[in-house]
């Protein structure tokens, strides 16, 4: 398949080069990141730009991208390749969803994009099987777009505006994470996959665990997994706060490409003998055993046979976790001949139509209907509460990657993760149980070594420059934010605790996601599952001051959870730490973070207490580090840091990055 417009002309290949003779050895991830770098130097905690080579967007982030595109004033997009994919908003239970998708398609014309049709699949997969190149750089608009370091890629999450920025031909700016390295051994028992080893890591470190990292995996067990394995595992490495995740491109990732007709793309990208790294751990396969990550959290992971005999009411497979033929085909061979429990609710969320064809090839769809399977279309759907919503307070067992409170569509849910194998013997059994106690052979299903590749559900970009913007009623304007005041004197109208998520921020699922490219309306959701009070109370107060604990902004990349809380009037966010995407995306729409210096200190503040501080963080170089925050309703003070780059504090003098832009094309004008 055409892959678009490419550097260098060979069939779309990225050389990573070597290291030269004299030159320290280095790992995969240095490599990929030498590649690509174009600013600053690559020391851990330093700003610095890297090139990117391709971009992805999926529709419930995408429509806030072009439009930003658009108030750029681009033309066509300057990368390698983009692609909109249409896999979130599927049901179109009114015209909103439709009408977005003809607001995409139109501008895939015009700014040249390629466009993936509804239905066709989840992008993570898809833009691996059709457009993954080993080498390349990767920026989406998906906290999940990670994924594709399983292919030897830099594939890295951003908010919406700075894939725009990416498309426009600009660097992406991020902090220099540090490598860790972790090594694999042995491979896995019978029973035990590739969501085992991403939950042991999670079990081990947590949900911020790789904050400030990329997760780099070698070893000898990379033998046992196959570039759909390694796609699991990469994937997950968001729900560790990860930058990214990468594995080598070698015989596996060849093998791959051939699967999916494109071995011509292969290039391998392997660390130098005695390459190092900066953090270490090391997992023995052969020593792990089935997990399950419990409600809410995917850190909250314990051994299944600890949960063993829960009743289960629901299991779905499917998402961008668990997206490999081998995953679907796995859960038929278990639960051929034989019926799901009475009281299951038993879901396939196929990712891809392609996964479909060749499920269905092989017989296994016909396997997993007469188990009382219910087939849904291929996309995102459960994942993102778009479907398949769980009874309250029932245990609902899914190989998604993320469990955060609500995220399923039901506020009292009660979400499980899982690898396929634990979620095809709850459905057997209708309760948690550990796949190795159904006292079954491990099946072994023959998968194709060709798989199907559909070409229709693909449109190619053809830029057309003067193509109308085909907007329906629900695609509002972007807001126009203003700078700063230089001086914030109001209120805490909203304290929250640690881990808190963007679903819990700007939630997802079908009531909302609907309405993601209209800023005022989706703003009315804001923070509705934590205190249904605070948009309303947001509205009539104005300017004001959250505080939060640690880890704030988790979880998914949409930049809505910082422009709708901006809409509302908060000029600051006063935390124990951030996530990475959400901290950018705050900063992106004017929105000041800040740590505290001393963590203590957020025991100290109250909802409803009022905060005075100045807002200038700096000089013009962006180098005056902390702030002082005083309350005055209890007349103490209080060290903040604000850690910007002189990048991030122009951004927020400007009142966020659109303004900026439009600033610096006025100066051009003079």
């Amino acid at each position: 398949m055409h892959n678009g417009p490419a550097r260098d002309r060979r069939a779309g290949k990225h050389e990573v080069g070597g290291g030269m003779a004299g030159e320290a050895a280095r790992n995969v991830a240095r490599k990929l990141i030498d590649a690509h770098l174009v600013a600053g130097a690559p020391v851990p905690g330093a700003e610095i730009g890297l090139r990117i080579d391709q971009t992805l967007t999926q529709d419930a982030t995408g429509t806030l991208v072009m439009l930003e595109l658009a108030a750029m004033g681009l033309d066509r997009v300057e990368t390698d390749l983009s692609v909109q994919y249409v896999d979130h908003n599927l049901l179109q239970a009114d015209a909103k969803n439709a009408e977005d998708h003809l607001f995409l398609r139109s501008a895939c014309r015009r700014f040249g994009l390629w466009f993936s049709k509804p239905g066709n699949g989840v992008s993570h997969p898809t833009h691996m099987r059709r457009f993954g190149v080993p080498g390349a750089s990767l920026a989406g608009s998906d906290s999940h777009t990670c994924a594709a370091g399983s292919l030897g890629m830099l594939a890295i999450g951003v908010g919406g505006i700075d894939v725009a920025m990416a498309m426009a031909g600009r660097p992406l700016s991020i902090t220099m994470p540090e490598i860790w390295g972790v090594r694999l051994t042995g491979e896995p028992p019978p029973w035990v996959s590739a969501k085992d080893v991403i939950l042991e890591l999670l079990r081990r470190h947590g949900v911020s665990g790789g904050t400030g990292r990329v997760i780099e995996y070698h070893g000898p067990g990379l033998a046992s997994l196959g570039a759909m394995d390694r796609h699991v595992i990469a994937n997950m490495g968001a729900e560790l706060g990860a930058t990214t995740s990468v594995f080598p491109a070698d015989a596996a990732v060849r093998e791959f490409l051939r699967s999916v007709g494109r071995e011509k793309d292969y290039t391998p990208v392997t660390a130098d003998p005695d390459a190092t790294y900066d953090v270490t751990d090391e997992i023995d396969l052969s020593r792990l055993e089935p997990l399950i990550a419990a409600p809410s959290s995917p850190g909250n992971v314990v051994p299944v046979r600890e949960v063993a005999g829960t009743p289960v009411s629901q299991v779905v497979v499917g998402s961008s976790a668990n997206p490999g033929l081998r995953d679907f085909a796995i859960v038929a061979a278990i639960v051929k001949g034989r019926q799901a429990a009475d009281a299951v609710s038993f879901d396939i969320n196929p990712t891809s139509r392609e996964i479909l064809v060749d499920l269905t090839e092989m017989g296994a769809v016909l396997d997993l209907v007469t188990a009382g399977a219910r087939i849904h279309q291929a996309g995102c759907l459960g994942c993102i509460g778009v479907g398949q919503a769980p009874a309250r307070g029932r245990n609902s067992l899914r190989t998604f990657p993320r469990n955060f409170p609500g995220r399923s569509g039901t506020e009292e849910d009660a979400v499980w993760l899982c690898s396929p194998e634990t979620a095809a013997a709850a459905a057997l059994t209708g309760e948690i149980t550990d796949p190795r106690d159904l006292g079954v052979p491990y099946p072994d299903p023959r998968l194709p070594s060709r798989s199907a590749v559909i070409h229709g559900m693909l449109m190619p970009p053809a830029p057309d420059p003067d193509a109308e913007l085909v907007k329906g009623p629900n695609i509002a304007s972007l807001p126009d934010f203003e700078p700063p005041p230089g001086h914030v004197d109001g209120p805490v109208l909203l304290k929250v605790g640690d881990d808190v998520s963007t679903d819990e921020i700007s939630p997802g699922g079908a009531r909302a996601l609907p309405l993601r490219s209209n800023i005022p309306r989706l703003a009315e959701f804001t923070f509705v599952r934590v205190d249904e009070g605070y948009p309303a109370r947001a509205a009539e107060t104005g300017e004001h001051v959250i505080v939060a604990g640690a880890n704030y902004g988790q979880g998914s990349s949409r930049e809505h959870a910082a422009i709708t809380t901006r809409y509302l009037g908060v000029r600051a966010v006063l935390a124990r730490s951030f996530a990475r995407i959400h901290r950018q995306n705050l900063i992106n729409f004017g929105v000041l973070p800040l740590r505290f210096a001393d963590p203590g200190d957020y025991e100290r503040i109250e909802q409803g207490d009022i905060l005075v501080f100045d807002t200038k963080t700096s000089d013009e170089s962006g180098e005056i580090e902390e702030i002082i925050v005083r309350n005055r309703t209890k007349r103490e003070d209080y060290r903040l840091r604000h850690g910007l780059s002189p990048r991030q504090a122009d951004i927020l003098r400007a009142g966020g990055l659109i303004p900026k832009i439009k600033r610096e094309r006025s100066i051009k004008r003079v």
